[in-house]
C-alpha cells in the first residue's frame, strides 16, 4: 500500500463529528459574512452621505468604497495571525476567538456618530472598526474550513466543506433581507438597526462553535510534536508558488463578486435601473439559490475533480463580462434579477464550492492554515478596492471599463486554475474507493 493510503486510512470515514463540525463552522460564516458583506450593502446604499457629506454622489461613493476596501486590506493580516495561531495553537480557538472580535465590531457600527454629528471623527471611526472587522474576517476563513475539511470523510471533502462555504450565501441572504426591512424605516435606524441586529446572532454562533471538538489531524501534528516554530515562514519558503496560484484562483471569484454584486448595487442605483427595494429584492433571490448551488457545486467536485469545475466556471465568466452589463442596461427587473442570480450562483458560487477542499489540499497539514489561509486572504486586498476601482473605469470608460475589470478577473483564475495541480483527480478518487471499502468504520466515526 502506498504511503498516501496509509497516510489516509485513518481518516478515511471521517469522524462522528463531522457533520456537526460542517453545521458549527457554517452557522460561524453565516454570522462572519452577515457582519462583513452587511458593511458592502450600507456602503453603496447609506455610508457616502451619512459619513461623507457636502460632496458629489460620485465622491462619496468613492469615499464609501475606500472605507470598505480598508477592511479587505486588513484581511492578510488576519489570516497570518489566524493561520500562525491554527497551526500553532489549534483550529478552534481561532474560530471563537475570530467570531467575538466580529461581533464586537460589528455592533459598533451600529452606534457610530455620523459626520453631521461628530466631522471627520466619524470617518475615522469608521475606518477603525472596518479595519477590526477585515482582522476578525481574515482569521476566520482557515480555521472553519479546515475544521469542517479535517473532520469530513475522505470521499466527501467537497461536500463537506461546501456546508461551511454555503454559510456565505446565507449570511447574505440574511444581511440583504434585513436591509430590505430597514429601508422602510428611513433616517439612520435604515442602516443601524442590521448592525446592531446581528448581536443576537453573535451570541448563538459562539454557543454552537464553543460545543465543536478539535480537528483531529492537528492533535495528531501536536502528538507528533511535528508543530512548526513558524509556520507562515515556513510555508512561504516550501509552498510559494502553491501561495501565489491561490491566489490567482481567489482573485476570479472575490474580485470578480466585488464588481458583479458590490458595484453593481450602486451601478444599478446610481444609474436609476433600480431603486434599493428592486436591488435588495434580486439579492435576496441570488443569495437564495446560491445557498444550494454553492453546495451542489462543492459536492460536484468530489465527482469530478476540483480543477474542471474551476477551468469550465472561469470561462463561462469571461464570456459573460460583456451580456452582464447589457442585460443590467435595459432596466428590466426580470433581466436585472436573471443577471444578479447568473453572477452569484454560477460565477462565484461554484468557485467558492471548488475552493472549500482544494485549498487545504494543496498544502501539508502542519503547514495548512497558514498557507491556506495567506492564499485565500491576500487576493481579498484586490477585491477590497475593486468597487473603487470599478468606480473611476466606470467615470473614465462608462459600463464597458467595469466589463472588461470582471472578464480580466475571470482570466486571471483560468491561468490559475489551469497552472495549479489537480488534488483530487481520477487517481485519488479510485485510491479512496479502494481504502474505503477495505478499511471497517471507526467505532468513532
Amino acid at each position: 500500500m502506498s504511503n498516501e493510503a496509509l497516510k489516509m486510512r485513518g481518516h478515511v470515514h471521517g469522524t462522528k463529528d463531522a457533520r456537526r463540525v460542517a453545521i458549527g463552522s457554517g452557522v460561524g460564516a453565516v454570522i462572519e459574512t452577515y457582519d462583513f458583506i452587511g458593511f458592502g450593502t450600507a456602503a453603496a446604499l447609506y455610508f457616502g452621505t451619512a459619513f461623507f457629506p457636502g460632496t458629489d454622489p460620485v465622491t462619496g461613493t468613492l469615499a464609501s468604497f475606500a472605507t470598505l476596501g480598508v477592511g479587505f486590506a486588513a484581511r492578510p493580516l488576519g489570516g497570518i495571525i489566524g493561520g500562525h495561531l491554527g497551526d500553532k495553537v489549534g483550529r478552534k480557538p481561532v474560530l471563537v476567538s475570530s467570531l467575538i472580535l466580529m461581533g464586537l465590531a460589528t455592533f459598533a457600527i451600529g452606534l457610530l456618530p455620523t459626520y453631521a454629528a461628530v466631522g471627520l471623527l466619524a470617518p475615522a471611526l469608521l475606518v477603525f472598526v472596518r479595519i477590526v472587522q477585515g482582522l476578525a474576517f481574515g482569521a476566520e476563513w482557515g480555521g472553519a474550513i479546515l475544521m469542517s475539511y479535517e473532520h469530513a470523510p475522505w470521499k466527501s471533502k467537497g461536500k463537506y466543506t461546501g456546508i461551511v462555504q454555503a454559510g456565505f450565501p446565507v449570511g447574505l441572504l440574511l444581511a440583504n433581507l434585513v436591509f430590505l426591512v430597514s429601508v422602510n424605516l428611513g433616517g439612520e435606524l435604515a442602516w443601524r438597526i442590521p448592525f446592531l441586529a446581528s448581536i443576537v446572532l453573535v451570541a448563538v454562533g459562539l454557543i454552537i462553535r464553543s460545543k465543536v471538538p478539535e480537528s483531529p489531524v492537528f492533535d495528531e501534528v501536536k502528538d507528533s510534536g511535528d508543530i512548526v516554530k513558524s509556520p507562515i515562514v515556513e510555508v512561504i519558503k516550501t509552498d510559494w508558488r502553491n501561495i501565489v496560484k491561490g491566489i490567482g484562483l481567489r482573485i476570479a471569484e472575490t474580485a470578480g463578486y466585488a464588481v458583479s454584486i458590490t458595484y453593481m448595487i450602486s451601478y444599478l442605483h446610481t444609474e436609476q435601473l433600480a431603486d434599493k427595494t428592486q436591488t435588495l429584492v434580486a439579492l435576496c433571490i441570488a443569495s437564495g439559490i446560491g445557498i444550494f448551488a454553492t453546495q451542489a457545486w462543492a459536492a460536484l467536485t468530489d465527482r469530478i475533480g476540483r480543477r474542471p469545475l474551476y477551468i469550465w466556471s472561469t470561462a463561462f465568466a469571461a464570456l459573460f463580462a460583456i451580456p452582464m452589463f447589457l442585460l443590467v442596461n435595459t432596466g428590466l427587473f426580470i433581466a436585472i434579477n436573471i443577471t444578479i442570480v447568473i453572477s452569484y450562483a454560477v460565477c462565484q458560487n461554484s468557485l467558492a464550492g471548488a475552493q472549500g477542499a482544494w485549498f487545504p489540499e494543496l498544502f501539508q497539514a502542519k503547514t495548512r492554515a497558514s498557507g491556506a489561509s495567506l492564499a485565500y486572504q491576500i487576493s481579498a486586498m484586490v477585491s477590497g478596492f475593486t468597487p473603487f476601482i470599478t468606480t473611476l473605469l466606470f467615470v473614465s470608460f462608462g459600463w464597458m471599463g467595469p466589463a472588461l475589470l470582471f472578464g480580466a478577473y475571470a482570466l486571471i483564475g483560468l491561468w490559475a486554475a489551469v497552472a495549479t495541480r489537480e488534488t483530487w483527480g481520477q487517481r485519488e478518487r479510485q485510491l479512496a474507493d479502494e481504502i474505503t471499502k477495505s478499511t471497517p468504520a471507526r467505532i468513532d466515526a
